[in-house]
């Protein structure tokens, strides 16, 4: 076994509700999704994150889908912005780029989501930071990456799920392509970027090099079809989209949603032996048991056709008899109430001073059967401004100019 060395005093014990990457050290210059959500799964570990906004705030402050806001906030804030400190600069200012510089110099991690080139032209960007701080790790968060014909346009969930196959992979084939109907993108690339910081702390424990992490949306929704792309790049044939219940291209049939007497379930992969005897019978003698995977559109038809013959409850009760795979299709309403979901504490309940009480999700990994610990609720905008500007050694009299002329806002 290899003895890595750590540079951090990392002094949390997993599942014991301390802070499992203390001494991680963590500036944030993200807004939107992709980038909050990355850095809120690294400050739910335990890093100390500073999330740096301009005066007005971030975008995510002022807006919210489904004008969702709870005694005037953002929920869209309040859902990616706990266990973080809030500094308000102005970045096209040389002081407010000048106390970058000495926070750079002790949180050498940096996390931007802004489009390519406007860290650098704010004098933000990897290799002037470098220069503040060899070991700084920079994740830069992008729609279609660093370089190349397309890094400067702008990215967003919703155009890398077009871009990226993602669309064209989803919906009934007697419509036009469909969007997932969540975030997925932001999600999972949010996820990757805090995998690849974590990587690159790591090597910078092994080696003492710094590092510049890319992350970008489009890589995230191929990633996200690795097993039909790859199926395809090495001769495999994705059918049409389907018009009956499956749900995929790539399967054999049943694999999908399917419409019951009463309301719908879902079914998954279930052998040609077992579907003969739940369903009517002859109802599948003129098919094979190869036909669900070589003539699966047409055997879907039959299984959408018997699956209308009885209830949902019924279908339950044979598919738990005969132990085939299946779920519930749950909504909000259900599934908020759903005792498994309940059990896994995966809901939130923030209380919060300004706007009371508000559910989120929690971090969803369990370390040693426990979540990591709520440490600080969502902050307002500069409510640690004041708080960080004397920790890295500004005087009262120059956090009051600063403050005075507006190149910093505070509480």
């Amino acid at each position: 076994m290899i003895n890595i060395p750590c540079v951090y005093d990392v002094r949390g014990r997993i599942g014991e509700g301390e802070n499992v990457i203390e001494g991680v050290r963590i500036l944030s210059f993200t807004h939107y999704l992709q980038g909050p959500s990355a850095v809120q799964n690294l400050a739910d570990l335990g890093a100390d994150v500073i999330k740096i906004e301009p005066p007005k705030g971030a975008y995510e402050r002022h807006w919210s889908g489904c004008n969702t806001y709870v005694n005037g906030i953002s929920v869209f804030y309040m859902l990616a912005g706990r266990n973080q400190r809030a500094v308000a600069l102005d970045l096209k200012s040389e002081d407010g780029v000048r106390v970058i510089y000495e926070l750079v110099k002790k949180y050498d991690v940096v996390v931007e989501n802004f489009k390519v080139g406007v860290m650098d032209r704010l004098g933000l960007g990897y290799e002037k930071l470098k220069e503040v701080n060899p070991r700084v790790i920079y994740c830069s968060c992008s729609g279609y990456g660093a370089s190349g014909p397309k890094s400067k346009q702008p990215g967003q969930d919703l155009l890398a799920q077009g871009m990226g196959g993602l669309a064209e992979l989803t919906g009934p084939g007697d419509r036009p392509p469909s969007a997932v109907g969540t975030p997925v993108v932001d999600q999972h690339a949010a996820v990757l970027a805090a995998l690849g910081i974590l990587a690159a702390i790591y090597n910078r424990d092994r080696t003492g090099d710094g590092c510049k992490v890319d992350n970008c949306l489009l890589n995230a929704a191929i990633d996200l079809q690795q097993e039909p792309i790859c199926y395809f790049m090495n001769g495999g044939k994705l059918t049409e989209r389907p018009s009956t219940g499956l749900s995929s291209r790539m399967h054999q049939s049943p694999y999908g949603i399917y419409k019951t007497k009463d309301s719908s379930i879902t079914l998954s992969l279930t052998s040609y032996s077992t579907l003969k005897e739940i369903f009517s019978p002859g109802s599948l003698d003129s098919f094979k048991p190869e036909d669900q995977m070589e003539n699966r559109i047409e055997f879907d038809r039959v299984v959408a056709t018997e699956m209308l013959k009885r209830t949902t409850a019924e279908w339950t009760e044979i598919f738990e008899r005969h132990s085939i795979w299946y779920a519930p299709v749950n909504f909000y309403p259900e599934l908020v109430k759903d005792p498994q979901v309940i059990h896994n504490e995966i809901i939130l309940e923030l209380d919060t001073p300004e706007a009371g009480p508000i559910k989120v999700l929690n971090h969803p990994v369990r370390y040693n059967g426990k979540a990591p610990e709520l440490r600080r609720n969502p902050p307002k905008l500069g409510e640690h401004t004041v708080e960080v500007l004397r920790e890295i050694g500004y005087a009262d009299e120059a956090i009051k100019s600063l403050l005075a002329s507006g190149i910093a806002k505070g509480l």
